[in-house]
């Protein structure tokens, strides 16, 4: 499964959201950034920072990866933050992230094989329009969470 994820504040801290697609990776053109999702999860938070909007999204992402089954992952990431920290190279120095943090790591650890990967923000376009949706739907009173399952 290729995971796509974003997190989004508007001000930080300000209204945040969440995004997610997760792609079948045998899929052709999987690791394309408008490759078709099989699942998504679009998600309001209300005021958070932007790097709790982004960790939230990963959270989320391999919950709704390891309820469909995925057995591997490949993380791609706008996010260099969580891609450093997730893979050990960089510190967790924000008390708010500390606990975020050590929930991916327990997630991730149900996994057979994860990857994370820093992609340019122009290769997670779907995952940023999630996020975007979901802060303007629930200003005009639309539901917090929309997420999309196989059928």
């Amino acid at each position: 499964m290729i995971v796509r994820t974003d997190g989004a504040a508007r001000g930080n801290p300000g209204p945040a959201s969440l995004g997610a697609v997760l792609i079948d990776a045998s899929s052709p053109g999987a690791r394309r950034p408008d490759a078709a999702p099989v699942a998504s999860i679009s998600e309001y938070l209300g005021i958070q920072t932007n790097n709790v909007a982004e960790y939230t999204a990963v959270l989320r992402a391999l919950a709704l990866a390891e309820e469909m089954g995925a057995l591997e992952l490949d993380l791609l990431l706008d996010s260099k933050l969580i891609v450093e920290q997730l893979g050990g190279r960089w510190r967790v120095k924000d008390a708010k992230l500390i606990p975020l943090h050590a929930e991916a790591k327990d997630r991730l650890a149900r996994f057979s094989r994860w990857s994370a990967t820093h992609v340019p923000r122009a290769q997670n376009k779907q995952a940023d329009a999630l996020c975007n949706e979901a802060i303007d739907r629930v200003q005009t009173g639309g539901p917090r969470v929309v997420v999309v399952r196989p059928k």
